[in-house]
C-alpha cells in the first residue's frame, strides 16, 4: 500500500495536548488547516524532546541564516485552547524529523508512524513512495516558538514531583525509594 503523507503548508493550528487525567494522560500532536484536522499519538518524552530540539533549531536558524526568530511568543500565537474534538488517532508516532526550508523560511516538522522494523533515515522529510505514513507541518519561526512553549507547558502540567526523589506523586499514594518504601501514616504520627 502506498505511503500517505499529510502535508500542512499553512496550518491554522499545530499543538501538543492531552486527553485524560494526570498520571493517565494520552499525548497528542494535532495539526489543522481549513476543515482538515489530523491527530497523532505521541509519548510524553517525545513531546519534551521535540520542544527542546525545536528551540535549538530556531537558535541555529537565527544564527546561521539570519532568520527572524522571536525571543518570546507573540500574543496572537499563544494557544491555550483544548484539542479539537473528536480526537481520532491517525497513527502512533515512531520517528520524528526536523528541518529548515530556506525557500519558504519555515521550520518543517515531520512525524512518522511507528513501524515494526527500523525506519530508513532517507524517508524522513522525503516524498518517497515507500515508508511509513507521515504528517509534515511547515511552521513560521514564531509559530514554531509557540508550539515549543505550549509543548513544555503540556508536559509539565502533569503530576507534582515528590520533594525527595522527584518521581511523580500519584493521587493513590507514592512509595518513595528514598525512604526505602516506608510510608508514614498520619493517623499513627498523631498518637
Amino acid at each position: 500500500m502506498a505511503r500517505v503523507i499529510h502535508v500542512f503548508r499553512q496550518p491554522d493550528r499545530f499543538v501538543a495536548g492531552t486527553v485524560g487525567e494526570p498520571g493517565d494522560r494520552i499525548f497528542y500532536l494535532q495539526a489543522s488547516e481549513d476543515v482538515r484536522t489530523i491527530s497523532v499519538t505521541i509519548e510524553k518524552q517525545q513531546v519534551a524532546v521535540l520542544a527542546e530540539r525545536l528551540a535549538s533549531l530556531l537558535e541555529e536558524v537565527a544564527n546561521r541564516f539570519g532568520a527572524d526568530v522571536p525571543e518570546e511568543v507573540p500574543d496572537d500565537l499563544v494557544d491555550v485552547d483544548p484539542l479539537n474534538v473528536p480526537v481520532e488517532e491517525e497513527f502512533r508516532v515512531g520517528t520524528m524529523g526536523l528541518g529548515w526550508d530556506a525557500e519558504s523560511k519555515a521550520v518543517v516538522v515531520e512525524l512518522l508512524a511507528m513501524t515494526e522494523g527500523e525506519v530508513d533515515e532517507t524517508v524522513v522529510l522525503d516524498d518517497t513512495e515507500e515508508g511509513p505514513d507521515a504528517v509534515r507541518v511547515f511552521l513560521s519561526p514564531a509559530a514554531a516558538r509557540a508550539f515549543a512553549e505550549r509543548a513544555d507547558r503540556v508536559v509539565n502540567a502533569g503530576r507534582k514531583p515528590c520533594p525527595l526523589c522527584g518521581e511523580p506523586l500519584d493521587p493513590a499514594g507514592h512509595i518513595c525509594p528514598r525512604q526505602n518504601g516506608y510510608r508514614r501514616e498520619t493517623d499513627l504520627a498523631e498518637e
